[in-house]
Parts: C-alpha cells; structure tokens; sequence
C-alpha cells in the first residue's frame, strides 16, 4: 500500500537530524594484577578437578560430534607393550572411576562463582577477569589435544583388531578418516556446544553474582569486558567460520576474489556512514559505531518504513544504502548469502559453501555445482534451483528488507570479530603454568594466581603474604676473633654453632621466624605475615632480637670465665610492606627482597665511630649521625654515620607498624647518674608489653631518637636533623630501673 503524504499547515516540518549513534570500544584491563616469574604474563593454576573434568567433557562431545561413540565404546584394556608413551604410563595405576557428564558444569560454575568472591575479598575485579581469560584459554587449547588424543585412541585400538575381524576394522578406519577430515566442523560443534553451557553458567548464576558483589554498574570497563566472554565467535580460530557465521550473522566472501569478503564490506559501510555523517569522521570512530548493532536500526530501520518523520528518514537513508551496495556490485552477494543458508544442510560439506553461495549468483558456477551434485548419485538439484530462482526474484521493497537486515547483521558480525581481536590479546597475557617447578617459584613469589575449587582450597592454598619482617644479626670482628682462638688451639667452627647458631635456631618456631640463611659472620631471619593472621611481626622480631642479645650475653658471661673470646652483635630490623622474592636454587630458595640490604645498613658498625662512642654510649647501644650536608640528588644514607654495639635498630617503616600492632606508652622513669645517655634530651622513650604465646607476654623499651648533625672531624653535634632512628633497648640497667618503678607503684 502507498504512502499518503501528510500536509501540515504552516509548511513542512524540518528533515530529522541524523540519529547520535552510540559507540563502543572493547577492551580488557587487568590493572592491579602482578606479572609473572617471565615478567610478562600473568602465571595461572586451574583446579586440578575442573581441569580432569573438563577434558572428560570434552573428549566425550568430541566422540560424539564426531560419531566415534561405537569405536571408543569397544576400548578395552590392552597389552601396553607397542603402546604409545602415554597409553603406557597409565599401565599399573588404579583405573580412574567414570566422571559424571554434568559434574564439569557445576566445576565450572564453583570455579567462577570462587574467582568473583575473591576479587571481592581482594578489591579487584580484574582478578575475576583473568579467572575467566585463563579458563578460556585452557578450553581453547583443550580441544585441539583432546582431538589429537582421540585420534591416538583410535588407532591404539584398530591396530588391535585381528584378521577375524577385518570387516569391522575397515568400517572403523572409513569412520576415522571422515572424522579427521571433519576435524574443523567438529571442533566448531564442541566449541558451540561448550559456549552454550559458559552462557548458561553467565545467565543463571555469575550475572546475578556480580551484580550482588559490585552492584548494578560492576565498574566502569566491565560494561565493554565481560560480553567479550558471550561472543559466539570464542572457540572459532579467526572468526571466519563459514558455517557459525551463516547461522549467526551473515556469510561473507573467504576468498580473494569475492567482492564481499569482509574488509570490502567494511569500507563500503565506512563510505556509507561518511556519506551521512562527513568526510572527516575519523575510522577508529567509524569503527566504535559499528561495534553497535543496534546503529543499523536507528539508521536505516528494518526495511519496513514506519509512518513519521523518522521512518521517512531511514527509508530515505536506506534507499541510499541499497544503491551504494548495487554501486559496487554487492548487492546480489548480500542476497545469496541469505537464500543459501538452507542449503548448507543439504549440500555441504560435499560442497563448499562459497561454492554455494556464488552457484546462486552466477551461472558458471551454477554449472559447476549441479555437476558436482549429479556425480554424487544421492542428492537432488532441485533446491539449488529453487534457490537461484528466489535470488533472481528478489526485487523491490524485499530487496531493501534484505540490505536492512545485512546492515545488522554486519555489524553484529564487526562487533563480535573485534570482540574476539580484543580477548585473542588478552589471552596473550595468561600463562598457563603447567611445569611444577615453575609453579613453586611464581608461589613463592607470590605472584601465582590459582583458581581452585572449595575442597581443594586447603590443600593446596595458603594465605597470600602481605609484608614481611627481616633481621640480621651481624658478629663482630668475626675474622679476629676465629684467628685468635686458631691460635689458642680452639675451634671457631664448634664455637660459633654452640653459642650463636643453635641458641637462636631453637627460637624460630617459637616466633613463627624463618632462617633466610646463614653467612659465617651472621645470621639472617625473617617472619612473614600473612592475611587473616594477627599482625604482630615486627613486635615479635623485636623480642626474638632481644632474647638473641640476652642469650649471648649469657654465654658471653660464661666464657669470660672461662678465659674465651666473647662474641659481639649488632642487630638490624627491617620492615618491608611486600612479599619477599625468591629464586629457586634446585629445591633451596632464595629470597629477595630490600630489606635484606636495609637490615644490614642497621646491624652496621663504622669503626671511627665506635672508637669515639663506646666509652661515653651510656645505657644506649644504637647511634646514628649525619656527617655532612646532603646533596640535591644524594642518597641520605651516604652521610650516616652507624653505631650498633650489641644494640638492636629497626627502620622507620618498621617503627610505625609497631605503633600499630601494639600500644606504645611513653616511658618517665629517672635513670641512675651511671647510666646518663649522651644524647642530650633529643629522644623519647616507650615501653609495652609483645603477646609471645597463650598468657604469655614479654616487654620490651623503644627509644625513638633524632640524628644529630656533627662536625666529621672532632664529631661535636652542630644541630639537630629532622631525621630519627630507632632502638629497641637491650641494657639490662633500663628494664631494672623500670621493674624498681613498678614495684613501688604496685
């Protein structure tokens, strides 16, 4: 029926302004996340239950696609003599009971649901996204191994057949030649096969989940990351499937020499847009409109005008589009594509479906494929005809309706093409770490993400480190003091071992410390704290150094009497808000970390400086001065000067951890005339009780100092810096005057 103008009093209205078509971008940010033992890739472990089910369930549906139900069916135990290598390894272990078909679906679903309550617990949802890059990818990689490893199945078992059975073995080796040829078309079924269960698994449970956990706007580049993972197009190679995309979208041209091969079509639709929209619009804008399918709607409808002004517009603008596509000689293409795809069924794979398609089109090879069709025997041409026919019949407003409908669904297929670009990049990022060595070091690091499911999470979990605590306790004049007792005739080795290394290495489970290791002149510890765990390392390290400094001091007591060397300490404690690094020496790890250098910067001694303080360092053993003015660009290191004489230091980072695990209260208490500091009133003094264990508790005295700046020549203190240093105090004189305090307050 016509269109009846509408006269309007008054003049006609103004020609609607062009629709603002909405853009889109997508892209994956996994921003927050550490990289991996390559410094490239972020390293991933997927549950080992999820990883045995999913490959069950994909070799059962690669059986069944590939009809080899009936052979793999007949597969019996056999002699593993001639077997391959991995049919051998399996000889002598238990047989594994069948896993149940539906029971990798609700692996998958606790997988995912797992990484959402993890990125919530740790406050980054790119935690969740590279949980699902890395089931992608595994899924991936998965098919084409389970289809080699059928295939390998298969030929373990017709090799079995025997001379009586013949018949059936060459039945079976027709059915495996098809299935190797099919191999693209099988893939692409298990593919959508395992897509339709990830949409499912989306739509019924992680949806609703997210929503739950971030809100109705999860954040703001989830809008554009998480449809990539709804793309039909996830397990195609390049998303040039003819098959997916006749059934999904629209079936362009795969050759070179097909005018509607995807890249033509591109620029035709950017010359359209430019035509509406101006010649400057730039192609990555082009790009992001066409990343809309529903831009195609708002521009030239359905094909099926609507009544007003903005109906007549988009049949206006549709019209446009129809004589461009028939401008370039697209138009019966774009056709064809449509009125082939009930042909596909009938005809293919016999006959490819480009063939196809151009057989509609142009009568060459028309000729072509009925020839190819007769020499077959069992099928009919009649379809193909029917289809030229309705080809050729297309004209008018039903050929508007077809243009339409492929704007749509171009788009549609553009979106989805540069979906898949986009996570085929991302994937590039997941390394799938599958060598156990290596997945001990990226643990260690603290840089392997694993994904496990909840029975498995005891097993192989442990809490993420958050910082960690280290302490070096560095001996004296180590050299000195092996030399003169080699001359005595006594053994240095023995001596160390009875009155360092076993005293302290009986006091590591007791503060949850490690050794890091040992050098012949110290020994290097560390407590790590972990997440959900108290926080109290850098107060327990304060009274592990102080029991260190109080069991020497006895034996150093013992020897004194004994005629022997005593042993001198200087004790450093670093705080460092990381976990360490490790390498992997074999089965020996080896940490890394700045706290190492650090603590032995305070466990220093320079010997100027202890030449000058040791007779005047009163009931402090810890000291630190600048000895010259800093640079624009230097180091405030260079110009400290260390005293640390059986005294312990911690670090700024370590004192202000301290200040929170603990309460500190300020110390008042009135030192003995023999034990005047020489600091001249610049620091202050706190005491507080460490919890050690169950009703156990130990005090310890802090003593927070200003550096003083001194002349480097005579050492006399021209000023006050507004830099401080840290002393956990050892004087047994301080704990005496403060326990004389307590009593008479009690």
């Amino acid at each position: 029926m016509p269109r009846i103008p509408i006269f309007r009093l008054g003049g006609s209205s103004d020609k609607p302004a062009l629709p603002n078509l909405s853009a889109s971008t997508p892209y994956v940010s996994l921003e927050g996340l550490m990289v991996g033992v390559d410094n490239l890739r972020h390293d991933v472990v997927l549950s080992p239950r999820f990883v045995e089910l999913a490959r069950a369930q994909i070799a059962r549906l690669i059986a069944r696609h590939g009809e080899l139900e009936g052979l793999l069916g007949a597969e019996a135990p056999q002699s593993t003599s001639q077997a391959p290598s991995w049919l051998r390894a399996q000889a002598g272990k238990p047989v594994k009971p069948k896993l149940d078909p539906g029971g990798w679906k609700s692996a998958l679903t606790e997988l995912q649901v797992g990484s959402l309550n993890r990125a919530k617990k740790e406050f980054k949802l790119s935690v969740d996204l590279l949980a699902r890059l890395a089931v992608t990818k595994f899924l991936r990689a998965e098919m084409n191994h389970q289809f080699a490893h059928v295939v390998e199945r298969c030929r373990v078992l017709l090799k079995n057949y025997d001379n009586n059975r013949a018949q059936r073995a060459h039945e079976y080796r027709e059915k495996m030649a098809v299935f190797q040829v099919r191999k693209k078309i099988i893939l692409r079924k298990v593919g959508q096969e395992i897509f339709e269960t990830l949409r499912e698994v989306e739509k019924s449970t992680l949806a609703r989940t997210r929503r739950s956990l971030f809100g109705e706007e999860t954040s703001a580049g989830s809008y554009f990351t998480y449809p990539l993972f709804m793309n039909r197009l996830l397990f195609s190679e390049d998303g040039r499937d003819d098959y997916l995309c006749a059934e999904h979208y629209v079936m362009l041209g795969n050759w070179d020499r097909d005018p509607d091969r995807y890249g033509r079509m591109r620029e035709i639709a950017s010359t359209f847009l430019r035509s509406l929209y101006g010649e400057e619009i730039t192609a990555e804008t082009i790009d992001s409109w066409m990343n809309v399918p529903d831009n195609a709607r708002e521009l030239v409808g359905t094909g099926t005008p609507e009544d007003s002004d903005d109906g007549a517009a988009q049949e206006e603008r549709l019209g446009r589009w129809v004589r461009l596509l028939e401008d370039e000689r697209v138009m019966e293409n774009v056709i064809a594509s449509y009125y082939v795809v009930p042909l596909l069924s009938e005809y293919a794979p016999r006959i490819n479906p480009q063939q196809l398609k151009n057989a509609l089109i142009d009568r060459t090879d028309c000729d072509r494929v009925e020839r190819m069709i007769q020499e077959g025997g069992k099928l009919s041409p009649n379809s193909l005809y029917a289809a030229v026919a309705k080809v050729a019949s297309c004209r008018g407003s039903e050929r508007a309706k077809v243009a339409a409908r492929f704007l749509a669904d171009f788009f549609h297929y553009h979106r989805d093409l540069r979906r898949l670009e986009t996570l085929n990049a991302a994937l590039d990022s997941v390394n799938l770490v599958g060598n156990e060595r290596l997945q001990e070091l990226s643990r260690v690091n603290g840089t392997l993400y694993e994904f496990l499911l909840p029975e498995e999470q005891g097993e192989t979990s442990s809490d993420r480190v958050l910082r960690h605590v280290v302490l070096k306790a560095d001996v004296r004049d180590s050299t000195r003091l092996t030399r003169t007792m080699m001359e005595k005739g006594l053994n240095p080795a023995s001596y160390f071992s009875l009155n360092f290394y076993d005293p302290v290495n009986k006091l590591l489970e007791k503060y949850g410390a490690q050794k890091v290791f040992l050098e012949g002149d110290a020994i290097i510890l560390a407590i790590l704290e972990r997440e959900g765990e108290p926080g109290l390392a850098v107060s327990r390290m304060c009274v592990l150094a102080r029991e260190i400094i109080e069991i020497v001091r006895g034996y150093n007591e013992l020897m004194q009497r004994s005629g022997m060397p005593q042993l001198e300490l200087g004790l450093g404690i670093t705080l460092q808000e990381s976990a360490p690094l490790y390498l992997m020496d074999g089965e020996h790890q080896i940490m890394i970390s700045e706290a190492l250098n650090e603590s032995d910067r305070l466990s220093s001694c320079n010997k100027r400086v202890r030449k000058i303080m040791e007779p005047v360092a009163g009931p402090f053993h810890v000291y630190a001065f600048q000895s010259a003015e800093l640079d624009e660009n230097g180091n405030p290191e260079d110009v400290i000067l260390n005293f640390n004489l059986g005294g312990i230091r911690m670090n700024e980072a370590a004192y202000k951890k301290m200040q929170q695990e603990i309460t500190l209260e300020p110390l008042k208490v009135k030192l003995p005339a023999a034990l005047a500091s020489s600091d001249k009133g610049e620091y202050k003094m706190f005491t507080a009780m460490v919890p050690v264990d169950r009703d156990i508790f130990r005090k310890i005295v802090v003593r927070e100092s200003r550096i003083p700046r001194i002349d480097a020549v005579d050492f006399s203190i021209k000023g006050w810096t507004n830099r401080m240093y840290y002393e956990v105090c050892t004087d047994q004189g301080i704990y005496a005057a403060l326990e004389r305090r307590k009593g008479a307050n009690g």
